[in-house]
């Protein structure tokens, strides 16, 4: 049975805005918070005493650094930490640690304690909401310190995710905050930056050229540093090894393309793993057996931010009059989406899928990310109304679930996700089903709000069928904990309250 409009009532809404109000506080990492955000979880660390690694570019003035954070933190904190200068290539580092950023930012939270990627866009999203205007236009600066100092916005800034990007947002994060603040002079300087971010993505490898499309791809090798050490089930087995006991139970001809014979992946089954984790679906089957292909897909999430961001860049130099080169943006994002029509749209079943290049068609697989072209404007009418005919296969009573398919990966169903769940409401209401939109919206917020007056938490994910933030049981893949915080679920809220007609401010 599929929700109504109706929401949890007006103190148990307060409650929950003012939970998400202050959680920014709790979630953001300012320099007097450096060893705070210097401890990290995920990797090995010597002992409880030694100091944590703070990696600056070879670009920042490392003395000028040093005497800013002694002037920040207490004498104790600022020696826990050992300031180095990040190597020209990143293979040379040994131990891994925090990549200095110099201004403010807000983290996802639980494990998460370093400035993601895509979340900051949703993050910012969620400060407009709440009114830190200062604080979302901080993020952005961020993300454009590390395209200068470290050549792309990180998957986070550790050294270990020195090898990937995320999903692209910046044009849409530059013009939320542009649009709340007006500052033509930030956007002017951000521009070039914003276009050296785009062809991060759009020259080889990233982009295919026989396709005209992009792809995900890290450049590093074997296992990911952060998986290896912090992945681990009850038994204290790793991803990777779950990973490989499952290829084994596969036919022959699947285990010889993804495990050697002396155990462990293939190099080119590591590599899809990191790619993986650069598309922010980690992990799950879309891009074939546990994502160990993503390599050879192409996949509609990426190629629908970057029809967006070729878009973006023409509107920025539209409001900015740089007009030189607009036309030439506007002719990029056209033959993008005549590549997408012709390889990911599938005009019979009504939806977007990935292309396998390994099978050199659609991969048919199923999934949420089929909203993305409505939310970015990309599909025509006919597409979108095909697209939400589809519903049925991803709503649920709290949302959007990422598609039908059960594997025990959290971003296979029946598991929800805050971004997939706003984007496809986004995408529905712009295509004129308000309806639709709104139900999804409203399901959502009380399966949220019911969690949250249980157990007093947000969290990164739901299990939208049972309504329920315990998903541990059910997770066979990847970490089995299901954080708490959480950046992209309090901006959910906010936004989709918002949408429906509530005061997120209580003013």
């Amino acid at each position: 049975m599929l929700p109504s409009l109706s929401l949890p009532p007006p103190p148990k809404l307060h409650a929950l805005c003012g939970h998400i109000h202050q959680t920014w506080n709790t979630l953001t990492r300012d320099l007097c918070d450096a060893l705070a955000a210097a401890r990290d979880s995920k990797v090995e660390h010597e002992d409880a005493g030694s100091a944590w690694p703070l990696y600056l570019s070879p670009r920042e003035d490392m003395e000028a650094v040093r005497t800013v954070l002694a002037a920040s933190l207490a004498p104790a904190a600022f020696h826990r930490l050992s300031l180095r200068e990040l190597p020209a290539d990143w293979r040379a580092v040994t131990e891994h640690g925090l990549l200095y950023l110099p201004g403010k930012y807000v983290v996802p939270g639980g494990r998460f304690n370093e400035m993601h990627g895509w979340d900051s866009h949703f993050i910012v999203l969620g400060l407009l909401r709440s009114g830190r205007m200062d604080l979302a236009r901080s993020m952005v600066d961020q993300q454009l310190y590390q395209i200068e100092h470290y050549g792309t916005i990180l998957n986070a800034n550790r050294t270990y995710f020195l090898t990937r990007s995320h999903p692209p947002f910046l044009g849409q994060t530059l013009l939320a905050v542009y649009r709340a603040n007006g500052d033509l002079e930030w956007l002017r300087h951000a521009l070039p930056l914003l276009e050296k971010y785009y062809f991060y993505w759009n020259v080889p490898p990233h982009h295919v050229p026989s396709l005209g499309l992009a792809r995900y791809h890290d450049f590093g090798d074997g296992p990911a540093p952060e998986v290896e050490t912090s992945e681990k089930d009850d038994l204290g087995r790793t991803h990777y090894q779950r990973v490989e006991e499952y290829l084994r139970t596969l036919p022959a001809e699947t285990v010889s393309a993804y495990l050697r014979e002396d155990g462990g992946l293939t190099d080119h089954a590591y590599r899809s793993d990191r790619s993986m984790r650069e598309s922010g679906f980690d992990p799950g089957f879309r891009f074939g057996p546990l994502d160990l292909d993503t390599l050879n897909h192409v996949p509609v999430c990426l190629n629908t931010l970057l029809w967006r961001m070729e878009m973006d860049i023409a509107t920025i130099r539209k409001i900015t009059r740089a007009t030189a080169t607009r036309d030439v943006w506007l002719e990029r994002a056209a033959q993008r989406r005549e590549h997408m029509d012709r390889l990911l749209w599938d005009e019979s079943a009504g939806l977007y899928f990935d292309y396998s290049m390994t099978a050199g068609q659609r991969s048919g697989f199923v999934f949420a990310t089929a909203f993305w072209p409505l939310w970015a404007g990309l599909a025509s009418r006919e597409q979108a109304v095909k697209v939400a005919a589809n519903l049925p296969l991803f709503e649920t009573p709290g949302g959007i679930r990422t598609g039908p398919l059960e594997t025990g990966c959290q971003w296979d169903g029946p598991f929800g996700w805050a971004p997939l769940t706003l984007m496809a409401v986004q995408g529905l209401n712009r295509y004129g089903f308000r309806e639709e939109a709104r139900r999804i919206a409203a399901g959502f917020v009380r399966m949220v709000e019911s969690e949250f007056s249980r157990t007093g938490c947000i969290y990164e994910k739901y299990d939208t069928i049972r309504l329920t933030a315990d998903v541990g049981a059910l997770l066979k893949f990847g970490y089995p904990t299901n954080e708490t915080g959480f950046g992209w679920t309090n901006a959910a809220v906010l936004e989709f309250l918002h949408f429906l007609g509530v005061d997120v401010l209580g003013e």
